[in-house]
Order: C-alpha cells, then structure tokens, then sequence
C-alpha cells in the first residue's frame, strides 16, 4: 500500500472558500495524535478530546470535543465511492425514528481527487426530534475517500447554531478535519 503524507486538508478549501475573508483566525493547537486501529491513517485533535474505537468495531475511530463528534469509518478494500458515501451520509446521531426525514443540504457529492484516491464531500443539517447534546439541529460533513486498498468515510457534527455563529469553531473542526494524513 502506498503510502501519502498528504492529507485532506487540500479538500476542506472550496467549500469552506465562499465565507472566506482573509482574516482566519489563527490556527489551533492540535498536540495530540491519535491512529486508527489498522494504523493506516492519523489525526490531530486539542488536548483533552475523547478518543476511542467502537467496541467490537476497531475500524470506527470516534473522536469528542469541544461540542464537536468525529467519526472515522475505515475498511479494508476499495467500496464503490458513491455507495459507501451514501451510506455513510445515513450515521447519523440518532436513530431513523428520532430524526426529520429531510435534511437541509449546503452541498452533496462533491468530487475530488487525492492522488490515486478518489472523494466525495457532502454538507447538510440534520433535524433531531430529541436534543442530542442540547442541540437538534446538527451540520453533518461527510468526506469519503476511497483507494490504496482502504475506503474511508470521516462524518463531521458540529451542532448547528455553533458551526453558523462561530468563526473559531468553524476553524478548529476544520484544521482537525484537515490533519488526517493517510
């Protein structure tokens, strides 16, 4: 498996570039280092985030903090891009009876490429019928990445009033987002 030292932080631009102002706050401290459990790829996160594999998944890397959720799906093997990140869109924070069936897009299926891996980027707010961490409107980003023999979905919450009000919040999940190097 070829190795990349580049992460998806060249990803996070485009979307992001329409708020854009030129005066970014600046970046955050991100000390701590975590892996999945195949070693396959690494991650910053502040010090003090909560960090943990799923029981009985080793391949779901759930990362908390800051009022943020970060989770990171991996498995062996290249998925079909479009199923996996549909798929992946569905992980949500509550189950399918305890949430609105629409959902308010930003944008969806975005494509990209990272080397030989290919990527998809979709951005939308899900509507929770119970407050989840005291919130029911959550933004859900999710980036798939598929390829050098490894599917990967990262799905991004940060609560909905948090990610619109707040320029810092906005660029600390961001800068975590783009530490993930494979």
């Amino acid at each position: 498996m070829k190795s990349y030292a580049l992460g998806l932080a060249c990803l996070l631009l485009p979307p992001l570039a329409g708020g854009a102002t030129g005066k970014e706050p600046p970046a955050p401290v991100l000390p701590a280092e975590h892996s999945n459990g195949a070693r396959t790829f690494t991650f910053r996160t502040p010090a003090g985030w909560d960090v943990t594999a799923s029981e009985g998944q080793p391949e779901v890397t759930e990362a908390r903090g800051d009022g943020f959720i970060l989770r990171i799906l991996r498995r062996e093997g290249e998925l079909g891009l479009d199923s996996l990140h549909a798929e992946c869109m569905m992980a949500r924070l509550a189950g399918p009876m305890d949430t609105s069936p629409g959902v308010e897009y930003e944008y969806d299926f975005v494509g990209s490429a990272m080397g030989e891996r290919r990527t998809l980027d979709s951005a939308f707010v899900v509507h929770y019928d119970v407050p989840v961490e005291g919130h029911r409107d959550w933004r859900q980003r999710n980036l798939t990445v598929v390829g050098g023999g490894e599917s990967v979905c990262v799905i991004a919450h940060a609560p909905r009033a948090v990610w619109k009000k707040s320029k810092p919040a906005r660029h600390l999940l961001t800068s975590v987002l783009g530490s993930i190097r494979f």
